[in-house]
């Protein structure tokens, strides 16, 4: 068994617990370290019980809950070693705790397998993680200004996926937002519109992926049921009846998601 659940995902934080029932990870702690120790309780996992923390980058969204979280529990932190120098520059001590590798390589924490590969965004270097164990595999996508082949391999074979269906690009593009945010969000180191996460969705769902999250959607750009809607429209073309043929959901932005197991 392998399960993911969300903490918090969206542009104002993101956490999430992934477990195999013996070892407990997080994979970014966005929010704040009160938050993410009431969030484990209420999921059954004392805080002290965990593994080690996962970092995709260094944007505040994704290690807002670090320093205190380092303070209080001296948990290994894993990231790429472009994202490690930028945390150990802002969190003081960390580097006596920091474990660095090259985006593409595997190890293993505990009993759980931990796959990295390079994504596209706008940060130092930026990684994409899937999770293996008891013969599951769990794969975590959000933060991609577009999906490489490097993703597109480190997502394949996933039971579980975790993807970004960050905005509605109509929407976007009317909003209020100004010009050089748009630009930045739509480039190639930006972020998935709900299309892209959909077709993302689409390769994954016809390589056997059972269960998606949806996540990081924009609060100002989107909304649960458009994220939701166009991948639905995406996979029915292709034959999938979403009710029947596959677990669908979309993660909360501020609290606790669904535990997804596979």
């Amino acid at each position: 068994m392998l399960e993911l659940c969300t903490l918090a995902s969206g542009s104002s934080g993101n956490c999430l617990l992934a477990t195999d029932g013996t070892t407990h990870l997080l994979l970014d702690v966005g929010i704040s370290a009160r938050r993410i120790c009431k969030g484990l309780r209420e999921l059954g996992v004392e805080p002290a019980e965990l593994a080690g923390i996962l970092i995709t980058h260094e944007h505040s969204d994704h290690i807002a809950g670090l320093a205190t979280l380092n303070k209080q529990l001296g948990l290994p932190v894993y990231a790429s070693g472009g994202t490690a120098r930028q945390l150990c520059y802002r969190i003081a001590f960390l580097e006596e705790r920091i474990h660095t590798f090259r985006p593409g390589e595997h190890f293993e924490i505990g009993t759980l397998g931990v796959e990295t590969f390079p994504t596209s965004h706008d940060a130092a270097e930026p990684t994409g993680y899937a999770l293996t164990g008891g013969g599951r595999k769990a794969a975590v996508v959000t933060d991609l200004g577009y999906v490489t082949d490097a993703v597109l391999s480190g997502v394949r074979g996933a039971d579980l996926l975790v993807a970004e269906a960050n905005y509605d690009e109509e929407w976007l593009l009317s909003g209020p937002y100004p010009y050089y945010l748009k630009q930045r969000i739509l480039g190639d180191r930006g972020h998935l519109s709900n299309d892209a996460g959909a077709a993302l969705v689409r390769a994954c769902v016809e390589g056997g992926t059972s269960t998606v999250v949806l996540a990081h959607l924009s609060k100002e750009n989107n909304t649960p049921a458009r994220a939701y809607g166009a991948v639905c429209s995406l996979l029915e073309l292709g034959g999938v009846d979403v009710d029947r043929d596959i677990t669908l959901e979309v993660a909360p932005r501020s609290e606790c998601g669904r535990r997804c197991a596979v």
